[in-house]
């Protein structure tokens, strides 16, 4: 039956699990040397400015809020 199958394959580990090594694609694709010479500047996030991010949430949180309140007034 299907439950004598799945209790033998779990007393054989057939089910591993994953893997105990994670493997990530940039340690994979680029040298040691790259990844030590790699710089990251913290007022500099993926070509935005941290104060251009903080006007983002700003926005964003006031049309949030914008939103609450119209629903709870209009419904």
């Amino acid at each position: 039956s299907d439950y004598e199958q799945l209790g033998y394959n779990l007393r054989s580990n057939l089910f591993r699990g994953g893997p105990l090594k994670s493997r990530s694609l940039m340690r994979d694709s680029y040298t040691p040397d790259v990844i030590q010479k790699a710089i990251r500047d913290p007022n500099n996030w993926h070509g935005r400015r941290i104060y251009e991010l903080g006007k983002w949430y700003e926005k964003y949180f006031l049309d949030l809020n914008v939103q609450k309140a119209m629903k709870d007034k209009y419904g």
